[in-house]
């Protein structure tokens, strides 16, 4: 398949086509009773440049790298409309902080259409900050660069990291302005704004069928829940009562996989509303997340959340089943009891935990030798890395190089294990809270020698389960800075080293670091807002 301009191909619209929406007379805010989707188009840009591309993403959907400024981001900022483009924002709506907001909506992200990469699948582009829709409320529908930079660089990392997520293929500095007040304290300034371009199989999310049954729409409801089965989860076979319950079922269990990733590579989301959630259990929108460097469960990134802190680190996974639990009560009008769909949510629990359970163990060079003992164990190193204050990506990574090391050399337990907390915690030593992490690490070598598999073999399972890179918010806001000044290196350098974070990379330790002095309490690396 040989490689073509984005504007140039061959867009589907399946969406627009099979589900019920409107023709926007205009882009006004205002309620949309009666309808999935609104038709509406970008609102074009002063000057269209192209700031990065996914070339990785660009190549498995059959897209050429475009040049700076040309038709084709022309098209990735709005200002081309091609005639098989049917540009269209949905309508959803959601429990923000656990509280019914009612219509939502895409109010700054408007999708083209539908790609077929050179897989033969189908992938939906979206332009997040093409302007204002009727969903946008009191808001202009634009983005600034430094929300956008972070969501394009964020969505490709963890894509690398192998967790589930939506993708970014693109992303274009407008040429324009936009005004924003960062921490909502009165202090709005303009900046510069920028559009990233979103990827998905689907954006549709929990809120998009939230808003048909509380709107009492059953007739919209049951064809979003059919289109997506027919598209998304064919192997479930033709739409029935039934088929919904396996539906619902399936979607818990995508879900838990997707947080059970969150939570053993530290990434913290921010803001999981129901309508930030995928029916696709991908990560989706990236707003105020942040990764864990002291390990605290209690840590949250998002200034909006420091009251209840209801989206911290440990409560993501209780979280999920509460939005499963508002998906459950809304696709209930499609079954004959909301009862039958109780198993689904069980089903998230043990998905979860075994999932997390998976990955731990291959973190820790172990295989299910003591499955019953091994819970125990894992569970307590939780609690011992929040007392020690350790980053936990540096302490997984260390460990792999030293633990398989230490298997059959236990005389350098007390010199390695010192080595590995003065790389990874933030608790200057020697200090009573690395006790209990200390007594942990001697409990695990005795587990880690029952093991049959080689040094070797171990630290490769390790090695392949620990990352040694991932997007700490210091360097999102160092890229930001730069990119803001018109200086792209250190967005592109940032960019390939995230796309091998399992690798060693020595000539890029720097992307490797504990958090700096400096960053500690800098706004957009400690703290971040839902405009963030």
């Amino acid at each position: 398949m040989t490689p073509q301009q984005l504007h140039e191909a061959e867009f589907s619209n399946t969406l627009v086509d099979e589900l019920h929406g409107e023709t926007a007379p205009d882009n006004r805010p205002r309620q949309v009773p009666g309808y999935t989707y609104s038709r509406v188009e970008p609102t074009p840009v002063r000057d269209p440049h192209l700031l990065a591309w996914s070339d990785d993403l660009g190549d498995y959907l059959g897209l050429a790298r475009p040049a700076e400024r040309g038709p084709t981001v022309d098209a990735l900022a709005g200002n081309l409309v091609t005639d098989s483009m049917k540009p269209f924002a949905a309508r959803y709506a959601g429990h923000q902080f656990g509280n019914w907001a009612g219509q939502l909506g895409d109010g700054r992200a408007i999708s083209l259409g539908e790609l077929e990469a050179t897989d033969g699948s189908t992938w939906e582009i979206q332009l997040k900050g093409a302007g204002p829709t009727p969903y946008s409320r009191r808001a202009d529908g634009r983005a600034v660069l430094r929300s956008s930079l972070r969501e394009f660089v964020c969505s490709e990392a963890m894509h690398y990291l192998g967790v589930p997520t939506t993708r970014a293929l693109s992303l274009v500095g407008t040429g324009d302005t936009v005004v924003r007040d960062m921490f909502y304290n009165g202090n709005p300034r303009p900046e510069p704004g920028a559009i990233v371009a979103r990827v998905a199989p689907t954006f549709i999310r929990f809120g998009n069928f939230q808003m048909m049954a509380a709107a009492g729409e059953l007739d919209n409801l049951r064809a979003l829940a059919d289109y997506v089965i027919t598209h998304h989860y064919p192997e479930l076979g033709a739409p029935s009562p039934e088929v919904y319950v396996q539906w619902f079922a399936e979607i818990c269990r995508r879900t838990a996989v997707m947080v059970a990733h969150w939570m053993t590579v530290g990434f913290v989301h921010g803001v999981m509303n129901t309508d930030n959630m995928s029916i696709l259990g991908l990560t989706i929108d990236y707003g105020p997340y942040g990764w864990l460097e002291p390990y605290d469960p209690g840590w949250t990134p998002n200034t909006t959340d420091f009251s209840y802190r209801r989206y911290a680190f440990g409560q993501q996974p209780q979280v999920a089943l509460w939005n499963l639990a508002r998906l459950a009560e809304a696709l209930a009008l499609l079954v004959s009891d909301v009862e039958v769909l109780r198993p689904g949510l069980d089903s998230y629990v043990t998905a979860f935990e075994s999932t997390r359970q998976e990955i731990m163990l291959r973190k820790l060079g172990l295989t299910a030798l003591h499955p019953k003992e091994d819970v125990h164990l894992t569970g307590g190193l939780h609690e011992a890395l929040a007392e020690a204050e350790v980053d936990m990506t540096i302490f997984f990574r260390q460990l792999s190089h030293i633990a398989p090391e230490l298997v059959a050399a236990p005389e350098q337990e007390s010199e390695r294990f010192q080595e590995l907390l003065a790389a990874a915690t933030y608790v200057p030593m020697p200090n009573p809270a690395h006790t209990p992490l200390l007594q942990w690490l001697q409990r695990y070598l005795q587990r880690l020698r029952q093991e049959t598999n080689s040094e070797a073999a171990i630290k490769a399972l390790m090695l392949g389960a620990n990352p040694k890179y991932v997007l700490r918010n210091y360097l999102a806001q160092n890229a930001i800075e730069a990119a803001e000044k018109g200086d792209l290196a250190y967005l592109n350098t940032l960019m390939e080293v995230l796309k091998h974070p399992y690798s060693e990379q020595p000539e890029h330790e720097e992307f490797a670091a504990k958090r700096p002095d400096w960053a500690w309490d800098m706004p957009g690396c400690a703290t971040l807002s839902c405009s963030s």
